[in-house]
């Protein structure tokens, strides 16, 4: 097998190919490890690698094959972790300089599952400053690209998670979604991105515990590897109130069990906050919900009028902002994101009220969502309205811009059908949809009825198998 192969290998057919003594942990690493160091001076996607840990413990896992020892589900497989997920003893700044020498004391309790299933951390990965925006580039590391065109973003916040697993560095990045955060980074980069129900798996760096809208979930390249990762990472956790008695995956629908899905209705969302959706975008989801109607599917253009709170949003979004990163902002000034000090200053004009109403307009959002699972069994979408923004898009100040009209800020121009689903809490995946005429990568979201993981996983393996994606490789990667 080729250096080149064994990079884009899946991490289920590694993990297989390590059980069966076909391949070495240890040699694996070395070539993961080897690309690492090429290719992250023209990425920049890792903020830390750990390459000496990661060897060691390649070494251990070799060991561990040869004596015959109980192997988890992704032994010997590589990982990395978005830099807002605590590591022990390995540096975890938070995209800001306000922690650049921050060293924890503690493994967040997903890396420690996916330890336990075997896999391996390389390092951790890029992210915005406190992961506040949908690109990735910080003050303290720089810009991070994509590794389908350097001059464009590899989406945020998980983007340097994203831009690593598109070019070969590693099967598997955990990342987090607060307001799209691993499903934007997916649709930039050509990969599958889940956010599951809220509890799916535990989330311990919530600070608000029970009103959490933050997801951390896989960023792969393939719907197996995804399934595989968030099932070793699911599970009750004491520290978060929402995965109380909630099952790994949820349940899988009587109707998903085969490739006929006679009777399975799908809901069409062509609108959210989102105004305007660009045409390459259009066209991937057609052809994804064309492969569910050939399937028997009765696929329906969703109707109903939705508030979908785009202001209300953003004022929830900045005074959170506001109110816990504002110390950080008056503490080290212009050090910090521009970005950063907009969204603090702007967090700072909403006033109570405009609080309290907004939290009204969520749960009527919420109602309304839950409203059309009455109607329908899933929900599609585009995931993000364009393919990826420019590298240096500034996302206080520049104006998304699709098919030459130019729409307004991110959220909700960019990002306006991913958002919805933080707030109400239901599973949503991105999956890639085909390709624009940039040549860049475009997505389409699945959506479930809450505890429906499995059922959104299944919708998406669909699509992998009828309009394959995984075999497209960027050009970097040779």
């Amino acid at each position: 097998m080729s250096n080149r192969e064994l990079l884009f290998l899946s991490a289920v057919s590694a993990a297989a190919l390590i059980r069966r003594k076909k391949l070495s942990p240890v040699e694996y690493m070395d070539t993961v490890l080897a690309a690492v160091e090429r290719l992250q001076p023209t990425l920049n996607c890792f903020i830390t690698v750990t390459a000496e840990d990661a060897r060691r413990a390649a070494k251990a896992a070799e060991q561990a094959v040869m004596s015959g020892a109980p192997l988890g589900p992704l032994h010997g497989v590589p990982v990395s972790v978005k830099d807002l997920i605590p590591t022990k003893g390995v540096r975890t700044t938070f995209g800001s300089i306000a922690f650049a020498d921050n060293i924890p004391d503690r493994d967040d309790v997903l890396v420690t599952r996916l330890r336990a299933a075997g896999a391996i951390m390389i390092g951790k990965t890029t992210t915005p400053e406190f992961g506040i925006k949908g690109q990735t580039d910080a003050p303290i590391y720089g810009v991070t690209r994509n590794p389908w065109d350097l001059e464009r973003t590899p989406g945020g916040s998980s983007g340097g998670a994203a831009a690593a697993v598109a070019a070969g560095l590693g099967p598997l990045g955990l990342g987090s979604d607060g307001a799209g955060s691993t499903r934007i980074p997916a649709a930039c980069c050509g990969l599958v991105g889940l956010k599951g129900t809220t509890g799916a798996i535990p989330y311990q760096e919530a600070r608000d515990a029970f009103a959490n809208v933050i997801a951390a979930g896989p960023l792969t390249r393939t719907i197996a590897d995804c399934a595989v990762m968030q099932a070793a990472m699911a599970g009750a956790d004491p520290l978060d109130p929402w995965t109380a008695h909630v099952e790994p995956l949820g349940r899988v629908s009587p109707a998903l069990l085969s490739q006929d899905l006679t009777g399975l209705r799908i809901g069409y969302l062509s609108r959210s906050g989102a105004t305007r959706t660009s045409a390459d975008v259009a066209k991937g989801v057609e052809a994804s919900l064309k492969v569910f109607s050939d399937l028997g599917a009765e696929v329906q253009e969703v109707r109903v009028e939705i508030d979908w709170m785009p202001e209300e949003q953003r004022a929830l979004y900045l005074t959170s902002i506001a109110t816990n990163l504002g110390s950080v902002v008056e503490r080290l000034g212009d050090k910090t994101d521009p970005v950063l000090r907009a969204f603090v200053e702007a967090g700072k004009a909403y006033d109570v009220a405009t609080y309290v109403k907004a939290l009204a307009a969520r749960t009527r959002m919420f109602r309304a969502i839950q409203g059309l699972f009455e109607s329908y069994d899933f929900l599609v979408s585009p995931t993000i309205t364009r393919t990826a923004l420019a590298a240096t898009f500034n996302g206080a100040s520049d104006v998304v811009e699709i098919d030459g009209v130019g729409v307004g800020p991110t959220q909700p121009g960019l990002t306006g059908f991913v958002y919805p689903f933080n707030l109400t809490g239901h599973p949503a995946l991105a999956v890639p949809s085909g390709w624009a005429a940039d040549g860049l990568p475009t997505s389409v979201q699945i959506v479930g009825p809450r505890h429906a993981d499995s059922g959104v996983l299944r919708l998406g393996g669909l699509l992998e198998q009828a309009r394959s994606w995984a075999h497209r490789r960027p050009a970097l990667a040779a």
